[in-house]
C-alpha cells in the first residue's frame, strides 16, 4: 500500500498539488463569503427577535440538506465549475457563522454596555472597543466551525467539476484504488486539523487582553 502511495506521488505530484490548491481556493472563497453575509445578517439580528425568528430557521434549514443536494441544486443557476461550487459551499457555512455571531452580541452584559455609555462612549465606539471584542470568541469559533464544514464538504466540489481533492476520492471510488481513497481522505482530514490549529492560534493571539 505505502508503495503504491509512493509512486503516486513520483508520478503525479504536480496534479496533486494543483487539486490541493483547487481545494484550499474554494474553502478560503466559500469562507470569505460566508463570513461577510453570515456576520453581517447576525449584527442586523442580535436584539432584534423578530427578525432572528425569521433569518435563523431560514439559513438553519440550509444545516440540514445535504451538502450534494445544495451543490446540484447550483448546476440548473449556475452550471458548473467553481462558482456554484462556492456559492453552495457559502450557503452551507453561513449558519454556524451567523448563530455564533447572534449568540456572541447578545452575551454581552447589558451592564457593561451601560458602563461603556456612562463613560461617554458613541455607539461606534461600544461596537469597536466593547461588544465586538466580547463577542469575538464566540464570533471565532463559528468562523472555524464553518471552515471545517467547508473543507470536508469541497470533496463533492468535483461532481460538479470543480475540481479539488474530490477528484482523487472520486477516481479512486470509480477504479476501486483504495491508496487514493487514503491519499485524498487523509489529505482533506490533514486540512481540517491545520485549520483547526490555525484558528487556536490565531483566537490567541487576537484575545490577549483576556489573560491581562
Amino acid at each position: 500500500m505505502w508503495e503504491q502511495i509512493i509512486a503516486y506521488f513520483e508520478m503525479n505530484s504536480e496534479r496533486y498539488f494543483l487539486m490541493l490548491g483547487e481545494h484550499i481556493r474554494i474553502s478560503l472563497c466559500s469562507l470569505a463569503i460566508a463570513v461577510v453575509i453570515g456576520g453581517l445578517v447576525g449584527v442586523f439580528c442580535a436584539g432584534r427577535y423578530r427578525i432572528q425568528s425569521v433569518a435563523v430557521p431560514v439559513f438553519g434549514t440550509l444545516r440540514i440538506v445535504p451538502s450534494l443536494a445544495v451543490l446540484l441544486l447550483m448546476l440548473p443557476i449556475l452550471g458548473t465549475g467553481m462558482i456554484p461550487a462556492v456559492a453552495a459551499l457559502a450557503l452551507l457555512a453561513i449558519p454556524p457563522v451567523l448563530m455564533n455571531t447572534i449568540s456572541g452580541l447578545e452575551s454581552v452584559p447589558e451592564a457593561v454596555l451601560e458602563t461603556a455609555k456612562g463613560l461617554g462612549m458613541e455607539q461606534s465606539e461600544i461596537w469597536k472597543k466593547v461588544r465586538f471584542p466580547l463577542a469575538l470568541p464566540l464570533i471565532l469559533t463559528g468562523i472555524k466551525t464553518a471552515a471545517v464544514e467547508i473543507i470536508a464538504s469541497a470533496t463533492l466540489a468535483a461532481k460538479i467539476g470543480a475540481g479539488g481533492l474530490g477528484d482523487i476520492i472520486f477516481t479512486g471510488i470509480g477504479l476501486f484504488r483504495t491508496e487514493l481513497l487514503l491519499i485524498g481522505g487523509l489529505s482533506v482530514a490533514a486540512l481540517s486539523v491545520l485549520t483547526g490549529v490555525l484558528f487556536g492560534l490565531l483566537e490567541k493571539a487576537m484575545l490577549r487582553y483576556r489573560n491581562i
